[in-house]
């Protein structure tokens, strides 16, 4: 007589079983990469990005000049072959410091990111997972933030510590923190009442590997979308914050405070503030247009 299978005891899971599971992430990567790559938007703002990202490394071989070098005698120049955007009205090349105004404005946004998306995921991971009264703070503490617009909240952050591009980034990243905090938050508390994480706590397995093996990596999916939709905000509110006076100071190449300097050549030297304005506007287009197609191309009712 076989022996009863004894119910009470969680089973490991088995190689078959994890060769099995492995197999359908494997299959569920390989269709959202298809899924990106044929949304033709979505390659379009990827190359976009690449291109944006390509120009800020090689910055130092694409510039012809020094982007912060004056030349008097060349001032208010207009685009030309030798100078391909003009120049502004020191005589610097506009194409050297757009070029290097993208390498300023990438790490904004990246940095910013990254201050608002740890932070954020940390305080939602730990919030939904433990609840209790971390879960009542932190979700307070969200509600005051939320409170205030995003521009308006590192407005005041920037005006407390004070005009820098380095603050700029943590006043961003500030702003951006009740965003993933919320979002991360809500994965957490659906994610915990799955079965995998019901079986791996009935099987002994502690906090910090529910937390961090089997609930994490798979709320991380709705945080990466939300991190590249905010690189191209990111970007935007470093250039607004320049562009008043609060982020980048003179004579930095960044792209709001070189459309800042060129408003007032509008009429006549037009080509100081539009290149400036066109990369601003380009970055952001590509960015926005990769994070929807990734949105689309990670969104589980796609899977067949």
């Amino acid at each position: 007589m076989a022996q009863a299978t004894d119910i009470t005891r969680p089973q490991t899971d088995g190689p078959l079983a994890r060769a099995g599971r492995q197999q359908h992430f494997r299959s569920q990567w390989e269709m959202m990469g298809r899924r990106l790559i044929a949304n033709r938007l979505a390659v379009a703002g990827g190359i976009i990005v690449l291109l944006m990202i390509l120009m800020a490394v090689l910055a130092p071989l694409i510039a012809p000049t020094d982007p912060v070098e004056m030349e008097l005698s060349d001032k208010l120049l207009p685009p030309s072959q030798a100078h391909l955007f003009g120049t502004d009205e020191f005589g610097r090349d506009v194409f050297s410091r757009v070029v290097w105004g993208g390498r300023i404005s990438l790490r904004v946004g990246v940095i910013a990111v990254g201050i608002g998306m740890i932070a954020g995921s940390v305080i939602g991971l730990f919030a939904g997972y433990f609840g209790r009264w971390f879960d009542m703070l932190s979700q307070r503490v969200i509600d005051v933030m939320l409170a205030f617009p995003d521009l308006i909240l590192a407005l005041a952050i920037v005006a407390v510590l004070g005009p820098s591009l380095s603050n700029v980034m943590i006043a961003i990243g500030i702003g951006s923190i009740p965003i993933y905090a919320r979002v991360m938050r809500g994965q957490v508390l659906v994610l915990r009442e799955k079965e995998y994480v019901e079986a791996a706590r009935a099987a002994g397995a502690g906090h910090l590997r529910l937390v961090f093996r089997h609930i994490l990596p798979n709320a991380l999916s709705s945080i990466v979308v939300i991190a590249t939709l905010g690189i191209a905000s990111a970007i935007l509110a470093g250039a607004g914050l320049s562009f008043i006076g609060m982020g980048a100071q003179p004579p930095s190449p960044e792209w709001g405070a070189m459309l800042a300097t060129g408003r007032q050549f509008l009429r006549n030297e037009w080509w100081i503030a539009t290149f400036p304005g066109l990369f601003i506007a380009t970055t952001v287009l590509g960015f926005n247009l990769f994070g929807d197609g990734l949105r689309d191309a990670l969104d589980p009712r796609g899977f067949r």
